[in-house]
């Protein structure tokens, strides 16, 4: 990190800290780049982070003091814009939010620096609302309150300097309801953690997911079964009930694998079905790691790390008809993926995450300090 931003007072902005997962990972690469940054978040669950995460002062908001809040935080929602806008932050020049719900409305004096990496617009405001509430009698009242925080979230991302974001799927997302534009900087993963299978594949396709709506994979499962292919799942969620009402002899549910069997199930499978929009996805990334080509839907951030025809295919809709004939396409040419595959997934890494975002602040930073207040 330049020494000029070494001294500066950094405020790092997170919505919740109650896990380690991609979103926490990634905060934790900014704090890698600003040691001496405090972090401020809506609730904090003390053991559940890394090391980095936890080994510094971690403001939370009046929320957290609600008893065994860690337990029905969701339902808070309403309170979230309040209690984001109450953290005093006039004693920091620099201000990074890490943001997928409301982080990147906190209220930053007026002479400092914010720079939102945005994870994606809020989705429980825009197009996701009933995966987050569900279809409920109380729909009709949501909806005066859904108007509210659409309002909310744009008018507060008039107080952010400069958007990043995970993908160009993402960046259209910020530009069509902010009218923002934004710089894509991939997330990442470790690459070396997986590895090609030194034998021959296996005679079977894989699913690595969690077990929601938007995943759609009941897809892949009704391509596998109408063709006759063997087909592996490792995940659980809300919709395990379902899936495994629509499978039949050829698929298996593993559950919840641990990294070894994961590992292993990687590398051996035919080809990872990826039949979800994701705004960016790790495991196709994981996948190609581990020499795999993906056959995903061609949406989302997936388009922006399978190449096609190197790396993986692509289909066109979300029905059965379209992921079986990607299949069979797939099983047609030849078997050159491995190699490709494993090229690829190093342009993932943390190493390059870290050099472009602290580039990108250390140069706003500059101009920050060129533009008159």
């Amino acid at each position: 990190m330049p020494t000029d931003l070494k001294n500066l007072k950094v405020a790092v902005i997170h919505d919740w800290l109650n896990g380690m997962r991609g979103g926490e990972h990634v905060l934790d690469a900014i704090l890698e780049i600003f040691p001496q940054a405090e972090l401020f978040t809506l609730f904090y669950s003390p053991g559940k982070l890394n090391s980095r995460i936890e080994n510094r002062p971690i403001h939370a908001s009046f929320l957290n003091r609600l008893p065994r809040v860690e337990k029905y935080y969701r339902f808070l929602l309403p309170f979230f814009p309040l209690a984001i806008e109450r953290f005093d932050l006039n004693g920091f020049d620099l201000v990074i939010s890490s943001s997928h719900c409301v982080a990147k409305g906190v209220i930053p004096r007026p002479n400092a620096l914010h720079v939102c990496y945005s994870f994606t617009p809020m989705r429980y405001a825009w197009d996701r609302y009933l995966d987050y509430f569900g279809t409920t009698i109380l729909e009709p009242i949501l909806y005066p309150f859904l108007h509210y925080l659409r309002i909310w979230d744009v008018s507060s991302s008039a107080r952010v300097d400069h958007f990043l974001t995970l993908s160009n799927w993402v960046k259209g997302r910020i530009q069509r309801y902010y009218r923002r534009n934004s710089q894509v900087i991939y997330p990442f993963f470790n690459p070396g953690q997986f590895s090609p299978t030194k034998g021959k594949k296996g005679n079977f396709y894989l699913v690595v997911s969690a077990f929601g709506p938007y995943k759609k994979i009941e897809l892949a499962i009704q391509a596998c079964e109408q063709l006759g292919r063997k087909l592996i799942i490792i995940g659980s969620g809300q919709q395990e009930r379902y899936l495994r009402s629509l499978a039949g002899p050829n698929t298996t549910f593993l559950g919840k694998a641990p990294l070894k069997t994961l590992k292993e199930m990687y590398s051996e499978a035919k080809a990872l079905l990826f039949p979800g929009q994701e705004d960016f996805g790790i495991t196709p990334l994981e996948a190609m790691a581990s020499g795999t080509p993906v056959i995903a839907f061609n949406q989302g951030g997936v388009t922006e790390t399978v190449v096609p025809n190197e790396t993986g295919l692509f289909f066109n809709e979300q029905t059965v008809e379209s992921l079986s004939q990607a299949i069979l396409d797939f099983e047609s040419m030849e078997n050159h993926w491995a190699e490709a595959c494993v090229k690829r997934s190093y342009c993932f890494t943390r190493d390059l995450f870290l050099k472009h975002f602290s580039d990108f602040v250390e140069k706003a930073w500059q101009n920050h300090l060129s533009t008159p207040s």
